[in-house]
């Protein structure tokens, strides 16, 4: 639900954001949790303590916050917040959406019908091709192209697609190039394209920040295209990612000879279905059982529904009993403990904030060592 913010609660669900052990799942709980962002600010050191940690819980002050708008701005780019009226439709209704995004560029491309095309690095010449051209058909039925700037498959797609309408998806923030040697392609694409990230200006890139730009990749996208994937490649996780968003993932298949093709082909054993052209995109969206590329439901906030009493320590300990090194469906913990699923979230909500639990997919949670001093 995209509603105005206040001046203050802007502020406030940015400072959250960029606080320690506050991840998207974890921002969500907690605006779900407490009446709204402020409060939510406030009792994150109380929450923190009570899961069990020790040492002091790092939270951005109002000039931190203020500093990286600033900074963004710049930049020539926008910082939204989810909830503000111009967050991005699409990235609003995956669940959990990112608490923050920045874009630069033309930002109603977000808004437009939107495919992704993901691939190999080391991508063939045909590969490569083949990319270019499912790109440039794509864009020119009005399409917006939608990748990660990578080397490769990536790359092939913005290039052809610029002139329709295409955006990159950054891994470190809008400033930071990544590879180097697609500079002038970024920076093209920051011009007559968009680009897009969840991440402040002046952060390089990391390995942990890639799956969450593959999380955008689909998340922005009505269906996700792989090209050509290794069996281990982050293009598979980019689909997987658009499956449990209930986005729709086609892939171009490969020769069983070449170990790039080797993860598209599996997708396309696994279910995905096999395209060869842009052609066959739009005509699954022509499709009269209307099986592809519909539009996700919009995905709201809902401040305080979830808000349950302070549980008591010997609560808090059959929920942590319950928990272990194996990840657990929540679910499974609300059965074997019988509380309510309120109660066992918000324990698991401070156990988060302590640094003390993995969240894994499919809202499976493990418990991890507790924090020490």
């Amino acid at each position: 639900m995209s509603v105005g913010l206040s001046e203050a609660e802007r502020i406030a669900r940015l400072r959250l954001a960029r606080s320690d052990t506050v991840g998207p799942v974890t921002f969500r709980e907690l605006l779900q949790h407490m009446p709204n962002a402020v409060e939510a600010l406030e009792a994150l050191p109380t929450l923190a303590s009570r899961g069990g940690r020790k040492s002091a819980l790092r939270i951005p002050s109002r000039a931190d916050a203020e500093r990286e708008i600033a900074a963004t701005e710049a930049l020539g780019a926008r910082l939204i917040i989810v909830g503000e009226k111009t967050f991005p439709s699409r990235l609003a209704a995956i669940d959990p959406p990112p608490p923050v995004v920045s874009v630069m560029g033309a930002a109603h491309l977000l808004e437009r019908k939107a495919i992704a095309i993901v691939g190999s690095r080391n991508a063939s010449a045909a590969g490569a091709k083949i990319a270019a051209t499912i790109a440039r058909d794509l864009a020119g039925h009005g399409f917006t192209v939608v990748s990660g700037l990578a080397r490769g498959i990536d790359a092939a797609a913005h290039r052809a697609s610029i002139e329709g309408g295409t955006v990159g998806v950054l891994a470190g923030g809008l400033d930071i190039v990544y590879p180097e040697e697609n500079r002038a392609l970024q920076i093209e694409i920051g011009k007559r394209g968009a680009l897009i990230s969840e991440m402040p200006p002046g952060t390089r890139p990391q390995a942990r920040h890639f799956p969450r730009r593959n999380r955008l990749i689909s998340g922005l996208s009505l269906a996700v295209v792989v090209v050509e994937a290794a069996l281990r490649s982050g293009s598979l996780i980019t689909a997987r990612f658009a499956l449990e968003q209930g986005r729709d993932v086609f892939a171009v298949p490969g020769s069983p000879l070449d170990p790039r093709a080797a993860g598209s082909n599996s997708l396309i054993k696994q279910g995905a279905a096999l395209v060869e052209s842009a052609e066959d995109i739009v005509a699954a969206l022509d499709a009269p059982d209307g099986r592809y590329l519909t539009e996700p439901e919009s995905f709201g906030f809902n401040p305080a529904a979830g808000h349950a009493p302070d549980p008591d320590s010997a609560t808090r300990k059959r929920i942590v009993s319950a928990l272990g090194p194996t990840p657990t469906m929540v679910d499974e913990i609300v059965r074997q403990t019988g509380l309510s699923v309120q109660t066992v979230r918000v324990v698991l909500l401070e156990l988060d904030l302590a640094g003390r639990l993995h969240r894994d997919t499919g809202d499976r949670v493990s418990l991890l060592p507790e924090d020490q001093p």
